[in-house]
């Protein structure tokens, strides 16, 4: 498999805002190894949700600015396991890794019940702040004496991802291009200062017609834009860093499995949970070996599936918590190619998609970290 592996500690999506902080002159968590910021006493990193580094380098005549930026920014980072929003907005927001934080891919299982937890909807009756109880990374440097400043979009505050991800700072809720440029720079003239914004719609728009797609690349060009503008109305002491919290593929309809057509694949599994590109099977008691080799054999070389032991001894998640193990599946399976996984009668919604995201090929794994 041509895999990426997550560089934690290194330049993963976890490593950035200790980054930032040491080049505030602030401290949080140990400081990765690979990631080196210049100084500077007010800091935006702007998140675009979609925009993996493989993409970007493919479509650069779309994106004059951020491509611009490659060549000077010490290439690529690396999201965490599963390379997928949730997760990757956890790791930014409290620089750890899924291991440790806890939120370990779009749909997970809640330890002791045969319920998943939406972890970008939060469509359960789980407390965010028992969930994922560790400070984050904001509200340390908030507690350092930085000014830290979080813009969403203003259905997101207070949400249970928001909670567990990006607690501690101020929240201004923008929807709009101009209202989240003007809230990064009112919150910049304060120093020292973080702010970090987030832009959803590049990821929407892979979803729904794919990477491939002539509204995907018109979107790019928004997003192109939209950073050139916040960068230009910056001043001019602010440093800004850009980046993704993974890529994306598109999964063409022959490339699709549908394991409710597929006995043999839910033999053995009580819940399925992750999402298309990886997917958590949680499996009935001492049926692990037979759900592994099941779809071993149906997947070939199309997957890795493995056990949640050797996963973790991958390193795929960083250290596990003993509370965060159980909620990893005990068999899981990371696509290659575009093979999607899906299940109609469990997740319906999936089907529609086009673009997709999870696993740890490299157009999913790489994403920019831009400085400028």
């Amino acid at each position: 498999m041509d895999f990426v592996e997550p560089a934690y500690g290194r330049r993963s999506l976890a490593d950035v805002i200790p980054a930032v902080a040491r080049a505030l002159g602030a401290r949080v968590g140990t400081p990765p190894s690979g990631l080196e910021l210049p100084d500077a006493a007010s800091y935006v990193v702007f998140l675009v949700d979609g925009l993996g580094a493989r993409l970007l380098e493919r479509h650069a005549h779309a994106a004059p600015y951020l491509s611009g930026l490659l060549a000077s920014s010490g290439g690529p980072g690396t999201a965490g396991v599963p390379s997928t929003t949730a997760t990757s907005l956890t790791s930014l927001g409290t620089g750890l890794t899924p291991g440790a934080h806890g939120l370990v891919g779009f749909t997970a299982r809640i330890p002791g019940t045969d319920q998943l937890l939406n972890h970008l909807f939060w469509d359960a009756d789980v407390d965010p702040l028992e969930w994922q109880p560790h400070p984050t990374a904001f509200a340390t440097l908030a507690g350092a004496g930085v000014s830290v400043t979080v813009v969403n979009k203003r259905e997101f505050r207070g949400s249970g991802l928001t909670v567990a991800s990006s607690r501690g700072g101020d929240y201004v809720g923008a929807d709009k291009v101009g209202e989240r440029i003007a809230a990064a720079v009112t919150a910049s003239v304060t120093r020292p200062s973080l702010t970090y914004l987030y832009d959803s719609d590049l990821d929407w728009t892979g979803h729904r017609w794919g990477v491939s797609s002539s509204q995907w690349l018109q979107q790019l060009a928004m997003v192109d834009a939209e950073a050139e503008q916040l960068r230009e109305a910056l001043p001019a002491d602010t440093r800004l860093v850009v980046v993704a919290d993974h890529g994306m593929v598109d999964s063409p309809e022959e490339s699709r499995i549908d394991v409710d057509e597929h006995a043999d694949l839910l033999d053995g599994v009580a819940l399925l949970g992750g999402e298309a590109r990886f997917r958590h099977l949680y499996c009935r008691s001492g049926a692990v070996d037979d759900v592994l080799t099941a779809w071993t054999t149906v997947l070939g070389d199309r997957a890795t599936v493995l056990t949640r032991g050797d996963a973790v001894r991958r390193g795929w998640f960083g250290p596990v918590d003993a509370r965060v193990l159980p909620r990893l599946g005990d068999v899981l399976v990371a696509c290659d190619g575009d093979l999607g996984i899906f299940s109609t009668d469990r997740f319906a919604y999936e089907k529609t998609l086009i673009g997709l995201h999870g696993s740890l090929t490299p157009d999913e794994m790489l994403i920019p970290v831009l400085v400028d």
